[in-house]
């Protein structure tokens, strides 16, 4: 039988082998936030989904499509961030843009359907990073909890901002 040799730092200390140690160290942190909203009335916690906490500049959230400084819409359905999407999460339909709709378009075709499956993606932005015309990016907020599949999927009247305007950072 071979006897194993520990490392005096890996070794337990005397209050580690001791169970009450651990138990008393628990109820500290128990008693701490009793007496935070006991006493001190101070929130531990947030109302989740009502109150959000401030997220980072640089969190990659829900997808957007986003409009130009004339209101159309910037995707022209030319597949870059669908065949760049390692999840195979986004669906496109392109189609020709009818003379009634052509102010609202600034090329020939446009995207019929844009659909986003949330339950694949894996918000990597690579989607982002390869659309020449800088339609759509993940800068919506957080996703929401679901009691069905479906409600993660997102449609394009979904993502499309109402409003346009220039684009974010610069795209090369």
């Amino acid at each position: 039988m071979a006897i194993v040799k520990v490392h005096e730092k890996y070794k337990w200390k005397f209050l580690e082998k001791n169970y009450f140690y651990s138990i008393g160290a628990g109820m500290l942190v128990t008693l701490g936030a009793f007496f935070k909203t006991g006493i001190l009335n101070k929130a531990v916690t947030i109302r989740y989904p009502e109150e959000t906490r401030p997220v980072s500049n640089r969190l990659r959230g829900l997808h957007t499509l986003k409009r130009d400084e004339e209101d159309r819409e910037r995707c022209t359905a030319c597949f870059c961030c669908q065949w760049s999407c390692p999840a195979d999460a986004i669906h496109i339909e392109a189609a020709e843009v009818p003379p009634e709709r052509a102010h609202l378009h600034p090329e020939d075709k446009y995207a019929k359907v844009f659909q986003v499956d949330l339950l694949r993606c894996i918000y990597c932005g690579l989607c982002e990073e390869a659309c020449p015309k800088g339609a759509i990016y993940l800068d919506g907020g957080i996703p929401m909890p679901a009691d069905h599949r479906d409600k993660f999927i997102r449609n394009k009247e979904d993502m499309l901002e109402e409003k346009g305007g220039p684009l974010i950072g610069e795209r090369i």
